[in-house]
Order: structure tokens, then sequence, then C-alpha cells
């Protein structure tokens, strides 16, 4: 067993099979030696953890939670695309998006689920750039929608 599997063992992490797309898109792209996932929400089996706005009907806590379930569905689509996630060389950027209420500005925060979740798995090599957006509506009513760029051998 690799060393990415091993880390997704001991943190209690299952990554799930890839959830299919909800519209006219592909999931996942693989350029080169980049992969690209489209937004992932956070699916948990076949229903959102959370739904709402943060500021509104969600906390923060609760926004956090949502980001890191969108970074293990994310992880899920990359290892559909390379066929193992051992293959990943670097999380090179993560595009975050938060249904935020009027007023909320705990975007960072938020995406904190993710990145601190890239982190913990692939260490150095889950060190990433970053965007978190704040937005007044979301597909679904998610909460957060996350893309992954990743480096793959």
């Amino acid at each position: 067993m690799g060393t990415i599997s091993n880390k997704l063992e001991e943190l209690g992490i299952v990554i799930p099979h890839a959830p299919a797309p909800v519209a006219s898109y592909v999931s996942v792209i693989r350029m080169g030696n980049v992969i690209v996932t489209s937004g992932q929400l956070p699916w948990l089996g076949d229903s959102l953890i959370h739904q709402g706005r943060l500021g509104e009907q969600l906390d923060e806590q609760q926004g956090y939670e949502s980001a890191r379930v969108c970074a293990i569905n994310a992880l899920a689509q990359i290892r559909a695309e390379a066929g193992d996630l051992e293959k990943i060389t670097q999380i090179v950027r993560l595009e975050g998006y938060v249904h935020s209420a009027p007023g909320f500005r705990g975007q960072p925060q938020v995406l904190n689920g993710a990145s601190d979740l890239m982190n913990e798995i692939f260490e150095d090599a889950g060190r990433h750039t970053r965007t978190a957006l704040g937005i007044s509506e979301m597909p679904l009513d998610a909460p957060v929608q996350l893309c992954v760029w990743a480096e793959v051998e």
C-alpha cells in the first residue's frame, strides 16, 4: 500500500466513487500531466452534506465540513482519471466558491476545510494556490463548490 493510501487510512477517509456530473459537462479532464476537476459539490452518497448560505442557514464550521467533503469528491474524480492517487505529485490549485449571505466574509476559513485536508494527505505536495470567492447563488443550494488542479506522474 502506498503513502497516500496509508495516510487516508490513518485519517479514516474513504474516497467514494466519483460523483456523476449534474448537467452537460465532464467531471474531470486531463491536459498532459495536469488534471482539473469540474466544480465538486459536497455530496455524501446521494445527498448534499449541507444546503444553504453561509452566514444565514449555515455556520462557518458547517461550511468547513462541506469544503472538506468537496475535496474528497475532487480526489475521487482525480483518482478516476489518473487511476491512483499515488500518481499525484502536487496539488496545484483550489478554486472555491462559497454560497454566502450578504455580509459573510469567512470564505477563507470555510475553504480551509479543503486546504487542510490536502495538506494533511499530501503534506508538502498538498501545498497549493487558492481562490476563495463568495457568491450569492449556488446550484442545488450547495454551500460550497470546489475545483481542484493536480499534477500527476
